[in-house]
């Protein structure tokens, strides 16, 4: 009886976290480049009181066996890197990857982090920054006398400056993807960085041949996050931990009964 209290408390603690990785999916709802989790649980040890196979007593062989399980855990939380949908803005520096790949950037420390979040703004020195002042890589300045930006499906970056009726060319765009995307990790800020299971960044043009995608001008990318399916799951998770709420008290009531038991 005792174990059944145990196991249900797996299953509680369980659905608390699925909650939160659903709560923090609906909280960056409108979170550009923002890619949802997704809680994925394995199954506990398995107390084994009768092996299958083994020979009982008469010498026949036990064609099933008593297994018996001991709740459950949290085996990972996956980021979903699916593509969100493109909004367009008509700024100029808001851009999209259409297709594979991360924008890189640099943080303050030196160390690049990635992002699906194009979202672009100038520094006071011109350099294209994120809306932390985190300088794109390589850097791209724009100078002071631009009067219009223009950005390729390539990554070639080309300003009008005032005076001159041809575009100069200032810098190029460059990607970069993973093998394992699922295995980056979350830094805040929609920034990613590698690990160990992400694999080292594949860096190359926008639609080259290492399979990255296109800049698109003007867009920028929204989660990824469906609100319905999110609400779905919130739901079925409120009844997977109510339903474990009810083991618990029928294994306290069956508990109460044999405490009260009389001779």
């Amino acid at each position: 009886m005792i174990r059944s209290l145990f196991i249900s408390a797996t299953g509680m603690e369980a659905q608390k976290m699925n909650l939160d990785v659903i709560s923090n999916n609906l909280a960056n709802v409108n979170t550009a480049g923002f890619k949802r989790g997704r809680a994925d649980f394995q199954e506990l040890i398995y107390q084994d009181l009768k092996t299958p196979g083994t020979l009982s007593a008469e010498g026949s062989v036990v064609p099933s066996g008593i297994q018996m399980g001991l709740g459950v855990k949290p085996g990972a939380v996956q980021k979903i890197f699916l593509q969100g949908d493109f909004v367009q803005t008509g700024n100029n520096l808001d851009l999209v990857i259409e297709g594979d790949g991360f924008f890189q950037i640099t943080k303050p420390d030196g160390t690049l982090a990635y992002t699906r979040n194009g979202s672009f703004k100038l520094d006071n020195n011109g350099r294209v920054v994120t809306s932390d002042g985190y300088p794109l890589d390589p850097a791209i300045t724009v100078p002071a006398n631009t009067k219009s930006i223009t950005i390729g499906s390539d990554g070639k970056v080309s300003v009008l400056q005032s005076g001159t009726v041809a575009p100069t060319q200032v810098g190029t765009l460059q990607l970069a993807r993973f093998i394992n995307p699922a295995g980056l990790l979350a830094n805040g800020k929609s920034l990613f960085v590698p690990s160990g299971s992400s694999g080292d960044p594949i860096v190359g043009a926008p639609g080259g041949t290492e399979g990255l995608g296109t800049i698109n001008q003007g867009y920028i990318e929204m989660s990824n996050v469906n609100i319905v399916e999110e609400m779905v799951n919130m739901i079925v998770s409120q009844r997977a931990y109510e339903i474990n709420s009810k083991a618990v008290q029928a294994a306290d009531e069956m508990l109460s009964m044999t405490n009260n038991l009389k001779r």
